[in-house]
């Protein structure tokens, strides 16, 4: 998967004023995308924002490029001073959320 591309493609929508993208496990496929998002100020962070982004995508790219580790909207993208996406922390708190959850069904 390659976090860029979709990036990009997310970054076309007039909603979306940032993007990251990682992929997180997956039973099923091994590892899907999952989009981190900074919307415009005048969107709604909610289920209807998060449908119509993924249905963008969905029109737009393969089906295994589609957003199935769902949308996450962010006040703003981690970022290192030069600007870089910090990716690492993204992944680190998702780990930590399913770490949560699986603790939480036992």
């Amino acid at each position: 998967m390659a976090p860029a591309e979709l990036e990009d493609l997310l970054l076309g929508h007039p909603l979306v004023v940032d993007t990251a993208v990682i992929g997180i496990p997956d039973d099923y496929a091994g590892e899907v995308p999952k989009a981190f998002v900074v919307l415009v100020p005048e969107a709604k962070s909610d289920a209807a924002t998060a449908k119509q982004l993924e249905q963008f995508v969905r029109e737009k790219k393969a089906r295994s490029k589609w957003l199935s580790g769902g949308i996450e909207f962010l006040p703003q993208i981690p970022k290192s001073a030069s600007g870089k996406i910090l990716r690492r922390m993204l992944r680190d708190q998702e780990r930590q959320k399913a770490k949560l959850r699986k603790q939480a069904r036992l």
